[in-house]
């Protein structure tokens, strides 16, 4: 019973993908093509290489990462606070399901679709530049340690979350930011020293270096320690995600508005 639950809230979660494709697979890949244009184009001559990597072929790692996390948490964040919202998360609550399903579910479909985001990503950069994979397994490991540590990340600020707008806020304000500093557009050696601290301390750092290595065999940390803080800090967000759901905040319970 509690695997066909499992099975029918996640294929619901990619329906939902694949029905809206407008919504879900468009904009990425229309932001991808800006990205390429003006940065590949206009100022990838004007920069050169960094690390003997052409820059176009640099910032394609940091381009599907920048989009597959984005999407992840929003996908789980805004799929469960509208559950919540609407009032059809009653359908699971009222079924034999314990808890940490519904936490499951939503956290795997948000991993899917950062995942279907980060391969439409992949097939559009392929029209600008060559991506020679250095290392599928290391590549693999990152995207999914990426999109899981989002999809957890969504799932956190759904059950605190009250309105969309909240969920919006924590996205502008947060994630973004760590996002668009994590090494994203350049290599941490052209930073100031003080930023190269702060940098060391965002996780979405680590999440472009690990990628980057596998796919291009370069990055500014070792990668075997890249892949430590990654799985770290998905460790810790499981833990406080399965935490709040013992307690029942943001599904049944204290904090919820079901």
């Amino acid at each position: 019973m509690r695997w066909i639950g499992l099975k029918t809230l996640v294929f619901r979660e990619c329906a939902v993908v694949v029905r809206f494709w407008s919504v879900t697979l468009a904009p990425p890949v229309v932001a991808t093509i800006l990205y390429f244009t003006i940065f590949g184009e206009v100022l990838g001559s004007r920069i050169g290489s960094i690390d003997g990597v052409a820059y176009d072929r640099y910032v394609a790692p940091g381009l599907i990462v920048l989009s597959a996390i984005p999407y992840s948490f929003a996908h789980t964040a805004a799929g469960l606070l509208g559950a919540r919202l609407f009032k059809y998360i009653e359908e699971l609550l009222v079924s034999p399901l314990p808890d940490w399903i519904i936490l499951v579910g939503y956290v795997i479909g948000g991993v899917l679709r950062g995942l279907t985001v980060a391969l439409a990503v992949i097939l559009t950069s392929l029209f600008f530049i060559q991506l020679n994979v250095h290392s599928v397994l290391v590549s693999i490991a990152a995207l999914l340690m990426a999109t899981l540590g989002a999809s957890v990340f969504g799932f956190i600020t759904a059950t605190c979350a009250k309105t969309f707008e909240h969920v919006t806020t924590v996205q502008i304000l947060v994630l973004t930011p760590l996002t668009y500093f994590g090494g994203v557009f350049t290599s941490i050696s052209t930073l100031p020293v003080w930023a190269q601290g702060l940098s060391f301390a965002n996780p979405m750092f680590y999440f472009v270096n690990a990628f980057r290595y596998g796919v291009l065999g370069v990055s500014d940390v070792p990668v075997a320690f890249a892949l430590s803080i990654l799985s770290a800090f998905a460790a810790v967000l499981l833990l406080a995600a399965m935490m709040l759901v013992a307690r029942g905040t943001g599904i049944r319970g204290e904090g919820s508005n079901s």
